[in-house]
């Protein structure tokens, strides 16, 4: 008899510990799914004259704790040149975001797409220590540059 009052009193026990755990894992489960590998802050004119020269900051940071390798590049409807076109590949970590900037002439209206890339490149971060999400690679936004006169 003193064996099953034994397994009555530790039965709850154990039910109440086994809930307890269970809530602290789906606690801890939905903190790392609502981290973002990407938060963008895009700095930029809404219009300009002809021969103006433009400049656009992009603002990076991630709430990863791992760091990745991204790839900033901007792609235009008409053909700009110059600084535009250039591409940088920086390591990303939660702890130094990152800021890049274009400054380059436009002489007529165009739609910019700023473009990153989170990428598997060696040599960019340190000890190539880097993660690339399974589901989000590619990050982007669109926008007009309106040219007045």
């Amino acid at each position: 008899m003193r064996c099953l009052q034994l397994l009555l009193r530790a039965g709850p026990a154990a039910l109440l510990l086994i809930l307890c755990l269970q809530l602290g894992i789906s606690e801890a489960q939905e903190n790392t799914t609502s981290r973002k590998a990407i938060i963008f802050n895009l700095e930029r004119p809404q219009s300009a004259r002809p021969g103006e020269e433009v400049t656009l900051a992009l603002r990076l940071k991630t709430e990863l704790r791992e760091c990745m390798v991204i790839k900033a590049y901007l792609l235009s409807d008409i053909s700009i040149e110059g600084p535009f076109n250039y591409k940088y590949t920086r390591c990303l970590c939660e702890e130094s975001p990152i800021t890049f900037y274009w400054d380059f002439p436009v002489n007529r209206t165009a739609v910019i797409t700023v473009v990153v890339d989170i990428v598997r490149e060696k040599d960019i971060c340190t000890e190539d220590l880097a993660v690339v999400p399974i589901s989000a690679n590619r990050y982007y936004k669109v926008f007009a540059l309106n040219v007045v006169a």
